[in-house]
Formats: C-alpha cells, structure tokens, sequence
C-alpha cells in the first residue's frame, strides 16, 4: 500500500498547552503490555455503509490525536467526530460526552456483552477503551463524514471489519519532541511516561500500516489536512 506524508509547519506555544486534551488512548504492539486482553470488539465481516466516509486517525501516545480532534470539532463541526467510553476517570477539564464518555466497569462489561463497541481495548494494562458501534453507523448512513480518533490496536480491528475506511497515521516532528509533550503534559507519573514512551516506539513502527501520515507540527495546520483530506474524493496514496 502506498503512503503519503504531509508535514504541517512549527506548533505554536498555545497548541502545546492545548495538548493537555490529548486522549489517553496508547496501546503496545506485539507486546503483553496494552494488549487486548482477550477483546473481540469487532465482529466478523464488514459493515455496509453506503457511500459514506469514514476516517481513522491514529498514532503514538502524546501525539497531540485529541487536540487535533479537538481543533476539528470547533471549527468544522460539520464533521462528527465519535466519543470513546472509557472505563478511566476524568482527567481536570475533561467533560463527559465531549472528550470520553465516562463509563464504570460494569457498564463496559454490558457494552462488550450486548456487541455495542464496534473496537474496544485494554490500555496499559489498567483502564478500557472503545467505540460505540451504533452513533458511527448512523451518522455514516446519514452520508455525514465521521472520524474515529483512537489507538492503534482499535484502528486495526475497524481495518478488520470497515476495510474500506481511510485510515491516517499522526506522526510527531521528531522523538525528542514527542517527549517533551508527553513530558510537558504532566497527567503521568514518571513511571507512567516510561511505560508510554515504550509503547509509542513500538506505535510509531506501525506507521507504514496506515494510508496517509500527517505530521503534527502545528495542530492548526495539522487539523486542516485531515480535513481537507476527509473531504476529497480519495485520499492521496490510497490503492
């Protein structure tokens, strides 16, 4: 599959600090650490939507995915943009049904049971993620673009069942700054970010899986070309 990168221009000092909405949404690659944990989130098969669009984004932790979403929602809200539940708590001016749909355990256990989650995943061994099935479909059969932001394994398990998805990898401009976001985001213990520095190597390899890399070095300009690319006819590099 061919790949096409495109790289935004310098992140701005107000885009960093707005990189503390960046979703907590890492997962590891062949690794035990973020794995699935014996999840069966998608189902067999693909999901018939008509001419619709949908659009995966997808990249390594503190990659700035949810402040790009973000940027997205406010300023095309034209596109729908899928809330993910989570079983985690709230992080400080997070809003239930905005950034996460904050879930108990008990709950998430019913959605998995009732094949509401079209992917779901254990995130770092502790708190689970995943897509509500039915909002995406709906808003697809109403022919409106639709962007999923979630992580890696989530983004192979809708390859698994809605291959004709278009599927773009958010890429930092350099590791070093991938650290220092995730560093300057200060929502982790030190052991926290050692765990998802670990993780996001191996995230980062994975990028030759996706169709089109975007660079993320101004989440203004980063936003702007997914945008542009969720509504061309076809996205630049895919087969």
């Amino acid at each position: 599959m061919m790949q096409t990168e495109l790289t935004s221009t310098e992140l701005t000092s107000s885009e960093l600090e707005s990189s503390e909405l960046e979703t907590d949404v890492a997962t590891g690659n062949g690794s035990t650490d973020g794995a699935r944990d014996g999840a069966q989130g998608a189902q067999d098969g693909t999901q018939d939507v008509g001419g619709a669009r949908l659009t995966v984004l997808a990249g390594p932790t503190a990659v700035g995915k949810g402040t790009v979403a973000a940027d997205i929602r406010e300023r095309f809200p034209e596109i729908w943009i899928s809330v993910s539940a989570t079983t985690r708590k709230a992080r400080p001016n997070e809003v239930h049904g905005v950034h996460y749909l904050f879930v108990s355990d008990e709950e998430f256990d019913r959605m998995i049971a009732d094949d509401e989650l079209l992917e779901w995943a254990v995130v770092h061994k502790a708190a689970r993620y995943g897509t509500p099935r039915q909002p995406v479909l709906d808003k697809l059969a109403e022919g409106r673009p639709a962007l999923l932001e979630i992580d890696l394994q989530g983004a192979r398990q809708v390859r698994e069942t809605m291959p004709e998805a278009h599927f773009v990898f958010l890429a930092p401009p350099s590791w070093d700054e991938l650290v220092r976001r995730l560093v300057g985001r200060g929502t982790e213990t030190a052991e926290e970010r050692e765990r998802r520095l670990e993780t996001a190597t191996l995230e980062l390899a994975s990028e030759k899986e996706f169709d089109v890399t975007i660079v993320n070095a101004s989440v203004r300009e980063a936003a702007d070309q997914l945008v542009k690319l969720i509504r061309s006819p076809n996205i630049s590099g895919k087969s």
